[in-house]
């Protein structure tokens, strides 16, 4: 496996990848590997020639007073994970390669998607994760990138971004990654404390508990939003920034009972940490 930290390597060995005429896979990372990144390397290893993992803790994401400082940076350990999990190359550029110039060049994604859940409370951070996916996209030129369903909303801004901008290259959505108890897979899990940790089964808890009234026949939105709610607000360490349900793919309100496909989405703190999670309910 080969580290680059410049965009001029990572070209060259593209530039090399595509005159071979190899298929590319791309998995976008902040880093802290995990077994959900692991995940999405080795979905790109089983359908592509050449395997990159980009590690780089975007700034452009973090607003004022989020934990961009704080972020867990663990290169060496995530090299290790990469290569193991079947990574041909790991891309971990300084923030002077990304962001050359001063003035910035932006790719902003707008409306009710960017609007709602975590855009509400962080209004720069899409214009931030759509301006480095879209470098990385024209740095890798991948055939197909990996990006974890854990991020709902993301996703569906990515691929919106990539419908609008004919971006050519197949979005790949993985299934959210489960510790054995059912807490998400999250960089910003090791922030938490053993206590806080329990609490935050709460969140897995309560979705599963959405999908069984869904399954049962209930369809009112705002009563699978109240329930899951309040079994979130029973937990003593719950602080809950949101508990929303969103049509799919646009993210706009859904009004009265669900009918197509929904996504069921939750933020919720435990003590200084966010964590997030959702559910997709569709009716068949």
């Amino acid at each position: 496996m080969k580290l680059c930290q410049t965009t001029a390597d990572l070209q060259e060995e593209v530039a090399l990848a595509k005159a071979a005429g190899k298929s590319i896979g791309l998995v976008p990372t902040m880093g802290s590997l995990h077994e959900g990144h692991g995940s999405l390397i080795t979905a790109a290893r089983k359908e592509n020639e050449l395997v990159i993992v980009s590690v780089f803790v975007n700034p452009t994401q973090f607003g004022p007073g989020e934990d961009l400082e704080a972020y867990p940076r663990t290169l060496e350990a995530d090299c290790i994970l990469a290569g193991k999990m079947g990574a041909d190359i790991v891309f971990a550029p300084a923030a002077k390669e990304m962001y050359p110039s001063a003035d910035m060049t932006w790719v902003e994604v707008t409306g009710d998607i960017t609007k709602v859940l975590c855009g509400r409370s962080r209004p720069i951070h899409f214009r931030g994760v759509t301006t480095v996916v879209s470098k990385l996209f024209n740095l890798a030129q991948p055939d197909r990138a990996y990006f974890g369903q854990k991020d709902a909303q993301q996703v569906q801004v990515i691929k919106r971004m990539v419908k609008d901008l004919f971006f050519n290259v197949q979005l790949r959505i993985m299934p959210i990654v489960r510790e054995a108890d059912g807490l998400a897979k999250s960089s910003r899990n090791t922030y938490l404390s053993q206590e806080e940790r329990t609490a935050g089964l709460i969140l897995s808890k309560s979705l599963r508990y959405a999908e069984e009234l869904f399954k049962q026949g209930e369809r009112d939105s705002s009563r699978i939003a109240a329930e899951t709610a309040k079994l979130i607000g029973s937990e003593p360490l719950s602080e809950i920034d949101y508990v929303e349900i969103y049509e799919l793919p646009d993210l706009k309100p859904v009004a009265g009972d669900i009918t197509g496909s929904c996504l069921l989405a939750v933020a919720v703190r435990f003590g200084t940490t966010r964590l997030i999670d959702n559910v997709i309910l569709e009716v068949e």
